[in-house]
């Protein structure tokens, strides 16, 4: 019942966001949002893999692999994917009013 009515007070949603009052500042903002939270946590998961790995198996890689390698790569390819779902969002909002 609750959710019949929220989804009365927001109108269309696509994949439980709201199309009514999507502007194109939250797109963009969700967006690089996004980026920077794959950024950091792909480089947490490199470094810990790289202690890991450095420390098991007697190797000497540089810490700062984890950045180049891991980090940046999948920061990038999810603000790729998030420009593309926001800003698809907030396209869908214009067109809709």
């Amino acid at each position: 019942m609750a959710n019949s009515v929220q989804n009365k007070r927001l109108g269309k949603t696509v994949l439980g966001f709201p199309l009514k009052g999507f502007g194109l500042f939250t797109s963009l903002l969700l967006s690089v949002a996004t980026g920077f939270f794959t950024f950091f946590v792909g480089t947490f998961v490199g470094i810990v893999s790289l202690l890991v790995w450095n420390q098991i198996g007697g190797h000497s890689v540089n810490y700062a692999d984890s950045y180049l390698y891991v980090g940046f790569p999948a920061g990038m390819v999810a603000l790729v994917i998030a420009f593309t779902v926001f800003g698809t969002l907030w396209v869908r909002a214009k067109l809709i009013d």
